[in-house]
């Protein structure tokens, strides 16, 4: 058994990929014939397993078990002790030291130590009859369409279906209200008898709308797919997207060999794809989660999406291994339990000067403050987002991924809703301009029902989705906007000298803790967490700084890559791109585009392709032991910036303007000129929800 000690097992890996490299070491080879491809590992967490890493266990008939070996330690009234910096005490409940024989026994599902004698913990939940059917079926696969086929041959021979699969589990409260995640799975319930409203707990198989694949794991998704001999995309799916985002920023030969391959089997299958086989339309790099929640229409969809970032602001979505994607392309349907959902609120008044990036670095750290301990982990976060239109919201439900959580969905209003549509009907047609849309014109589908649910909205025929009032929570997080009254800063805490605490997306810091001494030496704007906003704030904020200095001038690279092409044309079309461009030292050339990645930066701006970029690390990074000081999501060792000799790299995520401000300044802001280089600026228009 693998065992990420005093941590979360399986965060920011690559799903398929990383289950596959634990099962080298802990599972079954799947053929004698296919090497380095194993199945059914054994996996564990002091922390538990992040919930994309245990779909993908599951899927594989993998164990996964949350060891809870590491408890707090408490004082006669039963509070945690809490050390010097605030954080509690904790103690060794069992060991799980390298070469510690444990045992598992999948019949009381209990863990015990090495001849039975001392019980540890329950584990009754990684082995689920689902879960045990999986782990006899060597699978996921071999259950899911076994049931199709049996569904299948029951309806044409008329007979009724005998039972032979682990029963799904059911549970109904009476008299319980519903939230909105337990909404959509009810309502997309593929169940021939819905006699029982659904609650928290229950395994639903459940109709998907939108699923994406993106480049990365998408050939492994083209692998699953050709080993379920499946040959077209599912009728039932509303829309269905393959990226080319993950590799945009060079065009390597790596890039060239499989980008092109995976694009004309994934258009042949039936999605739209960012580049044409056929070479009709502009190659487009968009991110995925960008263009998922462009063409999600409709706020009671199920999204599944081949990353841990496929967290829509409409709907709710699912990020996923590339055997679920597969699965979802397939047959239109995926099987989850319904998971318990944290309520998310707001109070107060957000101050002119904030960002809402710092809203949701708050949430976070308020969150722990009330709780002390991370309670988003493994669940739902609805969050009531008030007057954020869809593409604001999104840096919320974005974040969601670095809070653990399993997914979130956001409660918006009918105008808000009707408008963040409004944009979404005007980048799909942007893609069908752009001759994007395919033989079967989902595109064209998508728009229709987009028109036909800003109808619903409009005519309060069906309304926005809102939970009920009588709805059961986990829990309710009241974030207090009041409190949050200078930028807050994701810090990786590299030097912590508590391993476990570092790189964990926990420390959330003012930027007065910094007191505008920290060197920055580069900074990153960028990634699926901004949007169109975003941009139209770096060239208002150049406009301050030319009013303020008579110029802009760079005392540390900024690294701007636009989340879209639309974004990109939209920029163009209204005059802000104009002012990015001329202080730009690097402007990318689709016509020539990068074959061989950056590796020195200059004090200038790099207006680079529309991707991933830096955020996902896998082409280019940071100068090593750099301090970056970025708009992206993760924070990881090595991921934006790898270690110098001399110092450790380390990646601070913030918001736009302060990233902005610490490439010109070379280093942390203070509040003053903070505050001095945004004055003027709408950073957001979000009012509090008057749902409580």
């Amino acid at each position: 058994m693998l065992i990420a000690e005093k941590g979360t097992m399986g965060v920011g890996s690559s799903r398929m990929s990383g289950v596959n490299n634990v099962a080298l070491w802990t599972g079954k080879q799947s053929s004698p014939y296919v090497p380095f491809v194993n199945y059914a590992p054994i996996v564990a967490g002091t922390n538990g397993i992040s919930p994309i890493f245990m779909t993908t266990v599951g899927v594989t008939g993998g164990i996964g078990i949350d060891l809870k070996n590491w408890v707090k330690v408490l004082d006669p009234e039963g509070n945690p002790i809490l050390n010097n910096d605030g954080n509690a005490v904790l103690e060794e409940k069992y060991s799980v030291a390298t070469g510690t024989v444990l045992t598992i026994n999948t019949k009381n599902k209990k863990l015990l130590n090495e001849d039975s004698s001392e019980e540890f913990i329950d584990i009754s939940s990684s082995f689920t009859p689902q879960k045990i059917e999986f782990i006899k079926a060597g699978g996921s696969y071999a259950i899911e369409f076994g049931k199709k086929l049996q569904i299948f041959a029951s309806l044409t021979l008329g007979i009724n279906l005998h039972p032979v699969f682990a029963p799904s589990r059911e549970i109904t409260h009476k008299g319980q209200g519903l939230t909105a995640v337990e909404k959509i799975f009810n309502n997309n319930d593929v169940r021939k008898d819905k006699t029982n409203i659904l609650h928290a707990g229950s395994d639903v198989k459940v109709k998907v709308n939108i699923v994406g694949s993106q480049d990365t794991t998408g050939p492994m998704t083209v692998q699953e797919l050709e080993s379920m001999a499946a040959t077209e995309i599912s009728s039932g799916l509303d829309g269905a997207y393959q990226s080319g985002c993950h590799t945009a920023s060079v065009w390597d030969l790596k890039a060239q060999a499989n980008t092109p391959k995976l694009m004309k089997f994934m258009n042949k299958f039936g999605l739209i794809t960012a580049r044409d086989p056929h070479e009709n339309y502009h190659s487009m790099t968009d991110v995925i989660h960008k263009v998922l929640n462009d063409i999600t229409i409709d706020d009671w969809s199920i999204i599944i999406g081949g990353d841990s970032h496929t967290r829509m602001s409409k709907g709710v979505a699912f990020g996923a291994d590339s055997g679920t994607v597969a699965l979802a392309l397939a047959t239109g349907e995926v099987t989850m339990p319904i998971p318990e959902t944290v309520k998310v609120i707001f109070k107060g008044q957000m101050r002119d000067y904030m960002d809402f990036r710092d809203v949701v670095h708050s949430t976070q750290a308020q969150m722990l403050d009330q709780f002390g301990e991370n309670i988003f982990q493994g669940r739902v976060i609805e969050v009531h987002i008030g007057t954020l239109l869809a593409d604001q919201a999104f840096t919320f439900t974005d974040w969601t991924a670095e809070m653990k959580a399993k997914a979130s969905i956001c409660i918006s209003n009918d105008e808000t809703l009707t408008q963040s549509l409004e944009v979404s009907k005007s980048r799909i047609q942007s893609m069908i301009d752009k001759g994007m849309d395919n033989n079967a014109q989902m595109l064209k589908t998508l728009i229709q029902k987009a028109e036909k649910r800003i109808e619903e909205l409009k005519s309060r025929k069906k309304r926005a989705l809102l939970p009920d009032a009588n709805a059961k929570y986990f829990a309710h997080v009241v974030v207090d906007l009041d409190k949050i009254n200078e930028p807050m800063i994701a810090d990786p805490d590299v030097e912590n000298i508590d391993v476990s605490k570092r790189y964990t997306h926990d420390t959330i810091r003012p930027i007065s803790f910094y007191k505008a001494e920290k060197k920055v030496d580069l900074g990153f704007v960028g990634s699926c967490m901004v949007h169109k906003g975003d941009l139209n704030i770096v060239a208002q904020m150049f406009r301050n700084l030319e009013k303020l200095k008579g110029e802009v001038i760079f005392k540390a690279p900024l690294v701007i890559a636009p989340p879209t092409y639309n974004i990109v044309d939209e920029l163009k079309e209204e005059g802000d791109w104009n002012i990015l461009q001329k202080y730009a030292g690097f402007e990318f050339d689709d016509s020539a585009p990068k074959n061989t990645p950056r590796i020195k930066y200059e004090n200038t701006l790099y207006l680079e392709r529309p991707g991933c970029n830096l955020c996902m690390g896998n082409q280019e990074k940071a100068e090593k032991g750099d301090t970056v000081m970025a708009t992206s999501t993760r924070l990881f060792a090595g991921r934006v910036v790898e270690d110098s000799v001399e110092k450790k790299g380390e990646s601070l995520l913030a918001s736009t303007p302060v990233v902005v401000l610490s490439s010109v300044l070379g280093r942390t802001p203070s509040i003053d000129e903070y505050k001095l280089a945004v004055k003027g600026i709408n950073l957001t228009n979000f009012f509090p929800s008057e749902i409580m």
